[in-house]
C-alpha cells in the first residue's frame, strides 16, 4: 500500500485496532468508511458476529442487536481490485447482492481466499478488501477467541458485549 493512505483507530472494549485503508485500491469503500467514521456512526456499535477462525463483523448494531439505519447509500463492489482476503485485512460486510455494502465491516481472522473475486457473477464476485490491520492484532485475537451464542435470530454473537467506543480517522 502506498505511504500516504490514511489510518484509522478503533478503540474497542477489549482494546485498539489500528487499520491503514487502501485508498489507491478501494477509493469507494474507503471513503465510505472514512464517511461513516467522521460522522460517529461507529461509535456504540458492535462486534456482533465472531467466527474464530474467519472473521469479526462489526459496523452495523447496537448493544441491543438493533441494526443502526444508515442514511447513506449502498456502494459498489470493489472485490476485483486485486486485494485479497488475508488474515488481519479489513474487508466490506454486504448481503448476497454484490453492491450492497453499506457500514458494516469485517476483520479477517484466517486467510479466506473463497472470499476473494473470482468471477462477475453474483457467486463469483466476492467481498472487497479495502484496508489492513497495522497494529492491534492481539486485539483481534482476542475478540475473535470470545465465547459466542445465539441473540434473537443471530448467530455468533459474542456472549459479553464488545463495543466500538471511538473511531478516529488520521489522515
Amino acid at each position: 500500500m502506498p505511504e500516504n493512505n490514511p489510518v484509522v483507530r478503533l478503540e474497542t472494549s477489549m482494546g485498539e485496532i489500528v487499520i491503514e485503508l487502501d485508498a489507491t485500491n478501494a477509493p469507494i469503500s474507503t471513503a465510505n468508511f472514512i464517511d461513516y467514521a467522521k460522522d460517529g456512526f461507529y461509535e456504540g456499535t458492535i462486534f456482533h458476529r465472531v467466527i474464530d477462525g474467519f472473521m469479526i463483523q462489526c459496523g452495523g448494531l447496537t448493544a441491543d442487536m438493533s441494526d443502526k439505519p444508515s442514511k447513506k447509500p449502498q456502494i459498489k463492489n470493489e472485490a476485483a481490485n486485486g486485494l485479497k482476503n488475508l488474515r488481519g485485512t479489513l474487508a466490506m460486510a454486504r448481503t448476497q447482492v454484490v453492491d450492497s455494502a453499506t457500514s458494516q465491516f469485517f476483520i479477517n481472522v484466517g486467510d479466506n481466499d473463497f472470499l476473494d473475486h473470482k468471477a462477475p457473477t453474483p457467486q463469483g464476485y466476492g467481498y472487497a478488501v479495502f484496508g489492513k490491520v497495522t497494529a492491534g492484532m492481539e486485539t483481534v485475537d482476542a475478540i475473535r477467541q470470545v465465547k459466542t451464542g445465539n441473540s434473537g435470530m443471530h448467530q455468533d454473537v459474542p456472549v459479553e458485549t464488545i463495543t466500538i467506543q471511538k473511531v478516529t480517522v488520521e489522515e
